[in-house]
């Protein structure tokens, strides 16, 4: 018996459409970088990307735990002296509730290009409409 290596032509990227309403943040993350990766297929192989794609909708309405809407921060650095900048998680939800979600699945994901080419499957909307209706997205839902 052989054991069976999957290429290209055997994977199959199926679409998927997950509401981001009242969903833990690291709790939906780890269940969407799971899904992006293809942890959830029999064919699962590290090397290659089998996983599927994901549209989130509502992530404007995500939730945290405990303290971090005040105490946790993003961090970003243009590169000059003095050059740090903070930003809380409540002030980022305000501004870009996108990419809250999108840092959180980020660093879940494998750190070289096939992260990166896993991290362009993932389509996230702060609205509750996406303009994927023509993938014909089935909707996702996680047991938590």
């Amino acid at each position: 018996m052989k054991t069976f290596s999957p290429t290209p032509e055997h994977i199959e990227h199926k679409w998927f459409v997950v509401d981001a309403q009242d969903q833990i943040l690291g709790r939906l993350a780890s269940q969407i970088a799971h899904r992006l990766r293809g942890k959830h297929k029999p064919e699962f192989a590290p090397n290659t990307d089998n996983g599927d794609v994901i549209v989130v909708i509502n992530c404007e309405k995500i939730k945290v735990t405990g303290t971090k809407p005040a105490h946790k921060k993003y961090y970003s650095h243009s590169g000059y002296v003095g050059g740090l900048t903070e930003v809380t998680l409540e002030k980022q939800l305000d501004e870009k509730p996108a990419e809250v979600l999108r840092h959180a699945v980020r660093g879940m994901l494998p750190k070289n290009r096939l992260g990166r080419a896993m991290l362009k499957k993932l389509k996230i909307y702060a609205g509750p409409s996406h303009p994927h209706t023509a993938q014909d997205p089935k909707p996702l839902s996680f047991q938590y």
